[in-house]
């Protein structure tokens, strides 16, 4: 058990409580903005299709626990927007919403009758995000935008992995999460300048590109400055060292971080080095960076004769940068996980309870809320229609 099981409280409040939002995402970055915002009060409508968001049919041994995860403190609006009624319906859920979401190819929503220009007309006050592979203009914009791609096109890719092989991309959806969070802020950002009165409704184009290139940091600059670029390194850094994941006499890994001159001098006495603090090749990070085989080298020997345990608890003491590679198991097992309530587990109709990432990041004043399980399909359209002001027989031609 992860604490105590988290029930759902349907009148539970959050800092955005009020905000509507209609999410016409798909997959992981719309799910992740939107989860980010459901997780902290705002009222998100899920608008699919009548096959459901595709993140419905990531499955795990047959069950849907992506959905279960990033649809959580959502509503299920099930719509065919071929049909006429349910675009209808759709315009009278849009004259009352907040924030737009919808991540379809760019033109796509022009051609359904939905530009930005017309929904801003409609609602002068909304807060339209785009989300595309690569921005709503440019020479790619037409191009399908998955992550995967993203990751490859970005540059982020190419500096993973080690030298002699490959590059390796994430193995998980990693370019959608960081977008899902930046499109998230800009949302806030948008609603506060709002509230503000420095602006009504606007449009958000939000790339997954984009904030995909920004963790890369200061790699253009020093591209241009230097004319280098940045090779694979495997687990090491170009940047600072020691730093790297060493083996352990016990088969176990652990990753170690000097990246300040004070951690990487402890780190030399601890191994038995002292010697390399006064060896000019490891004068300063620059130097040991340069010398980066040697470092490693010395700092792989020690490791190698220490079982994990000990070895981690020597470095501890002696104020190094140290933590063991976990799996997802050793992730769940550990005891800061459960003191910080990083894990907790959450009723669940299938299962009693399941096992989710808590709500992030933790406000003291307004923190986020559990308000429901992620919906079934279409689960919420008769109530979310007729609390909007449709009328039973316009419900009765969108319903399946």
């Amino acid at each position: 058990m992860h604490g105590p099981t988290r029930h759902f409280d349907p009148t539970a409040t959050g800092p955005l409580d009020g905000i509507r939002v209609l999410d016409l995402s798909r997959l992981m970055a719309g799910n992740m903005l939107s989860l980010q915002l459901a997780d902290f009060g705002a009222d998100v409508v899920k608008i699919e299709p009548p096959e459901g968001d595709p993140l419905r049919d990531w499955k795990d041994d047959g069950h849907s626990l992506f959905w279960k995860t990033y649809g959580r403190n959502k509503r299920s609006v099930s719509l065919n927007l071929r049909q006429a009624p349910a675009m209808e319906a759709l315009w009278t859920l849009i004259e009352t919403a907040d924030v737009f979401i919808e991540n379809y190819r760019p033109g796509t929503l022009e051609a359904m009758g939905l530009a930005p220009e017309t929904l801003l007309t409609r609602n002068p006050d909304l807060i339209v995000v785009r989300i595309s592979g690569f921005g709503q203009t440019g020479p790619y914009a037409q191009f399908p935008g998955f992550g995967t791609i993203v990751e490859a096109m970005s540059g982020f890719a190419d500096r993973t992995g080690f030298p002699d092989r490959e590059p390796v991309l994430p193995p998980l959806a990693l370019a959608d999460m960081i977008a899902g969070i930046y499109g998230a802020s800009a949302t806030t950002m948008a609603l506060f300048a709002r509230q503000a009165g420095r602006a009504r409704g606007q449009v958000i184009d939000l790339s997954l590109l984009e904030p995909m290139f920004s963790v890369l940091g200061p790699e253009a600059a020093i591209h241009a400055v230097t004319g280098k670029i940045k090779q694979r390194v495997g687990s090491a850094s170009n940047t600072a060292s020691p730093r790297n994941v060493y083996k352990c006499a016990d088969g176990k890994y652990l990753a170690l971080s000097g990246s300040t001159p004070k951690v990487a001098r402890r780190i030399f006495e601890v191994i038995g080095r002292a010697d390399m603090n006064d060896d000019a090749r490891f004068a300063t990070n620059s130097d040991r960076v340069r010398h980066r085989a040697l470092v490693d080298g010395a700092i792989s020997e020690w490791f190698a004769s220490r079982n994990s345990i000990d070895a981690l608890n020597v470095m501890r003491e002696a104020g190094a940068t140290v933590g063991p590679i976990y799996n997802i198991a050793d992730a769940m097992a550990d005891p800061h996980f459960d003191d910080r309530e990083i894990i907790v587990d959450v009723e669940d109709a299938e299962f009693g309870t399941l096992p989710m990432h808590n709500i992030v990041p933790r406000l003291s004043a307004t923190p986020g809320t559990w308000r429901r399980p992620a919906p079934g399909l279409g689960e919420h359209t008769r109530e979310v229609l007729q609390a909007a002001g449709v009328d039973d027989a316009a419900i009765a031609a969108v319903m399946p």
